[in-house]
This record gives structure tokens, C-alpha cells and sequence, in this order.
């Protein structure tokens, strides 16, 4: 069998890499990757760090190029590499143009294909935007919908779609445990880590800050950076804040940060740096999904920078909150945080409504249609990392 494997930006590599690193222990698949470059710096950090090597590269990212550009490119692209490969199985994560515009190059050369996390909704075309409607397309053409929890199951069998369901867990849990044991079984690489971040303030508590969805470009952006300026007033906290390369981002936040002592402004983090950081700080401020999974398995409290998620398990937990990006909102979501010891402890338990670290051994099973347990997450999924 051989299974091709298309991503294109850091998220989308952090969650694919076990599940290429899976394929390639398989000797009776042939596991062939191609990337489509975006987020270049950071994706060749997380492919470096997980030891992968991309067959194909097709560098498809451009100045200030339109989405409608992208994705044109994107299938134009990669139609070479389908018709090179022919692949039995093509691999797509999430809700990306990536995914999407990947998706519709294979439907229309009827190659099937497995979409990694489908099923998450919000059931508004707009928010996000533009990876609600890139899911919901990527979902109708899938043979294989590896859905990463019980509620995105449902999602998809109320849709009637025609793939095959199976609930695997979250890909991101496995990139997250193998990323722990690396960090905890290497003491040489700990110490690495707190030289890196020494300029933190052990008295202080710290807010981590991850900020770049195009829904929050603009009035978002300004609201988040006026609560974090807020927030630096107090005393007893210290901001963290990896800044996204997009230029949306980092004009408004080095414009009304970059003076303030208490905010320290870092360049975008390699993985096993930022799964470091987020188990060093004590509140994590995001407006990503993956974040979003992750924390709750280090005992992390999530604010979310969003006004709707797709992700809503954590929150019916208990272990995550959406503030959206109004800055009293934000301001008070930290606040209460920092000052109800009980509230906090409410939040801070290490469990995790994703995944158990085997959804890519799942994923692998399904395809070579062997028999395995799907992920219950009730059983395997509320423990910590």
C-alpha cells in the first residue's frame, strides 16, 4: 500500500508526524510525504525535530498572496505529484487550504483519502474562517473519517456523509507524550531548556500568549494586545508572548508591546521548546486549537481568544473558557485566574477529553484494516500526560 501524506504549516506537522513516523514502521506500506511550505521556518523546525524528510516540497507561499491564490496553486501542484505517486491512500490533516484544497485534487481523481481530526464544527461558515468551510469540504470527500473524538463522530454521522467513521483520539496527544518523555528522560536537554528561558521570573506567575487567527486580524488583534498591556501592570505576573511571523500579527503587538518589561516578546518557538513553556507557565492565553488540546494534558488552565471553538470537550470539562478577544473579557478571564486559588485549581487538572498518545497506531490499524480499539474517551482519555 502506499499512502501519500499532505501538509503544509507547523500545526499541521506537530499532528502529522506520528502518524508518518507510524506508516513508516509498517513494512507493507510505502509512506511518501509531501509538504506545501507554508509557515517555512516553523514548519522545518517540527519536520527536524520528529526526523522527517519530505519526498516532495512544492513551496507554494508567495507575498501577500490571496487564499483563492493559494489554493489554485496548491491544486496545480499537487496534481504532479498525485499523478507521479499514485498513491492507494492520500493523508490530509484538519481544516487547512493544505487539506482542503488536497481533498478536492484526489476526489477529482477519485484517489481516496483519509481526513486526520474530521468531524470538528461550529457550525458557522465564518468562524473560523476559512477552516470551517475547509473541514466541511474535506469531510464530504473523505473515504476514511478519522474523527479524534466521540462528539466529532456524532457530528459526522448527523451529516450522513459517506466515508467510513472511526474515532481514533488526537494525533496532537501523541506528538505531545512522545515530546514530555523526550524532555524528562534527557536531563542535559531540561537544563537546555531552563538556560533558554531563564529570563522568567521564578517569583512571578506567567501567562503564556499565543495569538495569529485571521478572524482575530485587525479590531481582535487590538483588543488582545490592550488586555495584555493590562494585565502587565500587575506585580505578580510576567507575559510570554511567541509572536506568529505574519505581518497582521506582529505590527499591532511590537507596536503596542515591545516597551513593556513585563511581556516579553519571543520569536515563534520550536515544538519542544513551546511544549516546555507551556509546562512551565501557569495560565495559557491562545487562540489555537492545538493549544487547546494539549494543555488540559499538563494541567494547564486554557482561556481561548475565540468566540466559538470546534474543540468544545475541554470546555465541557471544565478545563477550558472562551474569552474571545474583548480586552475586559480577556482581562477578567486572567484575573479571576490569578486571584481565586479555587477557581484556578478547578481548571488545573491534568486530564484530557482528546486522546491517550495511540490515535496514530488507530489511524494505521484502519488502514491496513486490522482490528484494533477505537479511543473511548471516558476509559483512556481523562489522564494525565
Amino acid at each position: 500500500m502506499k499512502v501519500l501524506s499532505v501538509f503544509g504549516t507547523r500545526p499541521e506537522a506537530i499532528k502529522m508526524a506520528p502518524v508518518v513516523k507510524a506508516l513508516t514502521m509498517q513494512p507493507n506500506i510505502q509512506s511518501v510525504v509531501c509538504v506545501t511550505g507554508q509557515h517555512r521556518t516553523m514548519l522545518d523546525q517540527v519536520l527536524a525535530f520528529f526526523d522527517i524528510v519530505p519526498d516532495y516540497d512544492l513551496a507554494v507561499m508567495g507575498t501577500n498572496q490571496t487564499l483563492n491564490e493559494l489554493l489554485a496553486k496548491i491544486i496545480s501542484k499537487i496534481d504532479a505529484v498525485l499523478a507521479e505517486v499514485q498513491p492507494d491512500y492520500v493523508l490530509v490533516h484538519g481544516d487547512t487550504t493544505t487539506a482542503m484544497a488536497a481533498s478536492v485534487a484526489c476526489f477529482h481523481k477519485q484517489i481516496a483519502i483519509g481526513h486526520v481530526e474530521a468531524g470538528l464544527r461550529t457550525y458557522d461558515l465564518v468562524r473560523p474562517w476559512p477552516e470551517e468551510f475547509n473541514r466541511r469540504i474535506i469531510d464530504v470527500a473523505a473515504t476514511k473519517l478519522f474523527a479524534p473524538t466521540q462528539r466529532s463522530a456524532d457530528n459526522l454521522r448527523t451529516e450522513r456523509l459517506g466515508g467510513e467513521i472511526i474515532i481514533t483520539g488526537n494525533t496532537v496527544i501523541d506528538a505531545l507524550k512522545q515530546t514530555v518523555e523526550r524532555i524528562g528522560s534527557d536531563p542535559l536537554l531540561e537544563e537546555n531548556l531552563n538556560a533558554k528561558f531563564a529570563f522568567l521570573n521564578p517569583t512571578k506567575r506567567v501567562l503564556l500568549v499565543t495569538g495569529h487567527r485571521r478572524e482575530s486580524f485587525g479590531d481582535g488583534m487590538l483588543g488582545i494586545c490592550r488586555a495584555l498591556l493590562e494585565l502587565s501592570r500587575r506585580n505578580d505576573l510576567e507575559i510570554v508572548y511567541p509572536v506568529h511571523l505574519n505581518p497582521n500579527v506582529q505590527e499591532p503587538v511590537r507596536d503596542l508591546l515591545s516597551k513593556n518589561s513585563n511581556i516579553h516578546l519571543i520569536e515563534p518557538q520550536e515544538y519542544l521548546a513551546f511544549v516546555y513553556l507551556m509546562n512551565r507557565v501557569d495560565i495559557i492565553l491562545t487562540d489555537s486549537g492545538g493549544v487547546q488540546e494539549e494543555a488540559p494534558s499538563l494541567g494547564k488552565p486554557v482561556l481561548v481568544m475565540r468566540n466559538v471553538t470546534e474543540r468544545p470537550e475541554a470546555i465541557a470539562a471544565g478545563v477550558v473558557r472562551t474569552v474571545g478577544t474583548d480586552t475586559t473579557t480577556i482581562v477578567n478571564g486572567v484575573t479571576r485566574l490569578l486571584d481565586n486559588p479555587e477557581y484556578y485549581a478547578s481548571f488545573a487538572r491534568a486530564m484530557n477529553p482528546y486522546g491517550d498518545g495511540y490515535a496514530s497506531q488507530r489511524i494505521v490499524a484502519s488502514l491496513m484494516n486490522n482490528v484494533f480499539e477505537p479511543f473511548v474517551e471516558h476509559k483512556s482519555g481523562i489522564t494525565a500526560i
